[in-house]
């Protein structure tokens, strides 16, 4: 115990004696949850749309004054041919346009179904769709207030739709406790990959090697430190969150902590194994991103995992951010039990058996 706590020490000192490291420590990763909270909106405001308006009649008028209302639009652009449209959707000057057809007003008047056409811009897939949602919602209500008994009978026999877990679907209940994750796994892997790489490149890795400790011993040393600044970052965006974002924690926090620290031993796994195959720093700083974007890709953040392929859904088993992914969304919004949180973390444990093993027997051959 001597040993691993003098160990333990000289890693503490060696990662907190430069106050410029105390500070990356913590603060780029605040920062990464404030700028990242805002900056990956699942919502489309302030968006432009264009308008062909061949009708000219109070209808179309009435509903354009509703698309102009509607805080998720800036800008309406009033076009007056099919080639002004070709080269505002072509020059991404808006993302949509609608054409109002000549007869359009006067079908409207006589109580006969009216359709309203919409161009969107398609590279621009997902912020076309949810736009396409914004001008149907607002053709519904102007259809509503025209044929107010037909769909007064049709919200009858229709559906009530409840949004569990987000009742509001506010996209930062998402983003937020994703970020969680993801941030701690940026920092978690980044902080574990310098420790063997700079004991090298400093020229003191001759000195482990000679000393009387034992490979069990460097490695739990050299594991602590970003254990405790992952528990340390983990444990203030839990304060963060629901102080400043308003995201509400619902679960366990004994099994938040659990959950945890399985994970970041998980993470120090994947960054000691970057580690002991790097020579030099720069050799771990690009060794840690390139396990970080395939962990951050295949966690199910950025896209479903059912919408990959097959062999790739297979790939993502081996990935330790898919599992605690489910585990902070679970715990935040919608009180996981127990029962779920470990049918999650067993296969947190396997990977982190897994990473830490494999990194004591590279570390090892190194060594020898």
């Amino acid at each position: 115990m001597r040993r691993l706590s003098a160990m333990i020490v000289k890693e503490m000192w060696a990662l907190l004696r430069d106050p410029k490291s105390r500070i990356v420590l913590v603060v780029p990763p605040l920062l990464q949850l404030f700028i990242f909270s805002y900056a990956t909106t699942l919502d489309v405001k302030n968006v432009d749309v264009a308008v062909l308006d061949r009708s000219g009649g109070v209808h179309a008028a009435e509903f354009m004054a509703r698309v102009a209302g509607s805080p998720n639009f800036r800008d309406i652009r009033r076009l007056s041919s099919t080639d002004e449209l070709e080269q505002a959707i072509d020059g991404q000057e808006v993302i949509a346009a609608l054409v109002f057809d000549p007869d359009f007003d006067a079908r409207v008047t006589r109580g006969e179904p009216a359709t309203v056409g919409v161009v969107l811009d398609g590279r621009r897939s997902n912020a076309a769709q949810i736009v396409s949602g914004y001008l149907s919602a607002i053709a519904g209500g102007y259809g509503a207030k025209l044929l107010p008994r037909r769909v007064a009978e049709a919200a009858t026999a229709g559906s009530v739709v409840t949004n569990w877990y987000n009742p509001s679907l506010d996209y930062i209940w998402f983003t937020l406790p994703s970020l969680v994750a993801i941030i701690v796994s940026v920092a978690g892997i980044a902080i574990t990959s310098q420790s063997v790489a700079r004991e090298r490149e400093l020229g003191t890795f001759d000195q482990l090697m000679v000393s009387p400790l034992r490979v069990h011993e460097i490695l739990i040393g050299k594991m602590v430190p970003p254990f405790l600044v992952g528990m340390f970052n983990g444990s203030l965006y839990l304060v963060i969150a629901p102080l400043v974002f308003g995201v509400p924690f619902t679960g366990s926090y004994l099994l938040f902590f659990l959950a945890l620290s399985v994970y970041l031993l998980a993470l120090i796994g994947v960054g000691m194994l970057v580690s002991a195959a790097s020579a030099t720093q720069q050799q771990a700083f690009l060794g840690s991103f390139l396990a970080t974007v395939p962990l951050i890709l295949l966690s199910g953040y950025a896209a479903p995992i059912d919408n990959m392929p097959g062999w790739l859904q297979i790939a993502t088993y081996a990935d330790p951010a898919r599992y605690f992914l489910i585990l902070v969304q679970g715990l935040f919004l919608k009180a996981m039990p127990a029962a779920q949180v470990f049918e999650q973390l067993w296969p947190l444990v396997v990977i982190a058996c897994a990473t830490l093993t494999a990194s004591a027997w590279l570390f090892r051959a190194r060594m020898e």
